[in-house]
């Protein structure tokens, strides 16, 4: 009986805040559209803008755990030969495997949940008639930045009020107040408990309550850095634009060598009661083995543990084949921490038992975009509650986060979004 109620706890608790737990694996379903739109308060993220990239899947996907119902032809007579650094990543793999299996199979058991995904699949299918984010857009903040204008450019913010009229009358929002503050080198905030609007060049940006972005380039990085010990930051969320030789990647967004990553402040960001540290990297075994052996001794970043981001279709089958070489269907987050002087030393204990080879799973959004992790670190996080929270090369906002980048308001447009009815602000 007990067994039967707890899938059935697990939905609501699913629907309220967007991570679904397994009891039976070491694995999360989440859904980020759901999970980001709880610290919202204006504004919702819009799903059918999210999905936009929605893998459609025949019925035979889910039994061949792969991306298409025909199975791809191999000649036999020429085995896939290795070389020392892909059989090192081939190892990985291997090692790896058994959990990422028995996640999946977790899923694929959670009848209820994927239901549940149908359900929102067909639901999209029928809102995303004419609906979806529209081609183009606003020009491009990467190149906006490279001009000798750049310091001109200025953003303007849209301060609200609201207002009831009479005895618990109908909710009137309107404009209080602008502020118009230079767009590029320099904090942006919204101090207020509510979701801005902005404006730019003719097109609108939600910025969350109580966050703020610093747009830049990585020269100029550390004019963010707060000069208090006390405001800098006990989660640092890094998702660097790795160098990657595929062309299709270059023309969403320019990579960077690996060695430019050294020059990240990473330690004067950490706060001086500790800060953990998460890094999302990509299987290329070269990056792993330089992250390992070059990037977090040079940040002063003791390693922790691996999570690993398993992307699903939204009937629950895999993006892609499990074993497939140079295009595996999952991410890496390796996750490490700062010790610094005035780290209490539970914290550290707390650190020590974080759980390893944990698997997020999620249907991917669109290209870069991905999942919320703090929710599955909240407990390890060091220092002080609420935690201070700073996401680098970020392409989007989130409520309470410093966003660092070059393009933090790229997915802030507010064409990704949907306004709140009045009823719910």
């Amino acid at each position: 009986m007990d067994d039967e109620s707890e899938p059935r706890r697990n939905l609501p608790l699913f629907l309220e805040s967007g991570f679904y737990r397994f009891e039976d694996s070491n694995a999360v379903f989440v859904d980020p559209v759901r999970a980001r739109n709880r610290s919202l308060t204006r504004f919702s993220i819009s799903p059918s803008a999210y999905y936009s990239r929605f893998f459609e899947s025949k019925p035979c996907d889910v039994a061949n755990g792969g991306s298409n119902g025909r199975k791809r032809k191999r000649r036999a007579n020429k085995p896939l030969v290795l070389n020392d650094r892909e059989r090192v990543a081939a190892q990985r793999h291997q090692d790896a495997r058994p959990f990422l299996v028995k996640a999946h199979e977790s899923l694929l058991g959670a009848t209820e949940l994927r239901s549940f995904m149908l359900k929102m699949r067909g639901e999209l299918a029928i809102t995303e008639d004419g609906k979806s984010v529209p081609p183009g857009g606003p020009p491009s903040f990467i190149e906006l930045g490279r001009l000798w204008q750049a310091p001109l450019y200025e953003m303007t913010l849209n301060f609200f009020q609201k207002n009831l009229t009479g005895d618990e009358g109908p909710l009137i929002i309107h404009s209080k107040e602008q502020k118009v503050l230079p767009i590029f080198d320099n904090l942006v905030q919204n101090e207020t408990k509510d979701d801005l609007e902005a404006e730019f060049l003719g097109s609108q940006y939600v910025i969350p309550r109580e966050s703020c972005f610093y747009m830049s380039d990585l020269q100029q990085i550390h004019k963010m850095i707060p000069v208090e010990g006390d405001a800098r930051f006990h989660l640092i969320v890094i998702d660097p634009p790795w160098e990657n030789g595929s062309a299709q990647q270059k023309l969403r967004y320019p990579t960077l060598p690996n060695k430019y990553m050294l020059s990240l402040p990473v330690q004067q960001l950490a706060h001086r009661e500790g800060a953990l540290v998460a890094l999302w990297v990509t299987n290329r075994e070269k990056l792993r083995n330089f992250v390992e052996k070059e990037l977090f001794p040079a940040w002063g970043v003791k390693f922790l543990a691996t999570f690993y981001w398993l992307k699903v279709k939204s009937d629950g089958s895999l993006i892609c084949d499990l074993d497939l070489f140079h295009h595996r269907p999952y991410e890496c987050i390796l996750l490490g921490f700062c010790d610094k002087e005035d780290m209490d030393r539970r914290d550290l204990s707390r650190l020590s038992n974080i759980q390893d080879k944990r698997v997020l799973i999620s249907v991917p959004g669109e290209y870069s975009r991905k999942p919320p992790i703090e929710e599955l670190v909240l407990e390890y996080i060091p220092g002080t509650k609420p935690a201070r929270c700073v996401e680098l090369f970020a392409r989007d906002m989130r409520a309470g986060w410093l966003s660092w980048g070059n393009e933090p308001l790229h997915f802030q447009e507010l064409r990704y979004f949907q306004k709140r009815d009045a009823d719910d602000v």
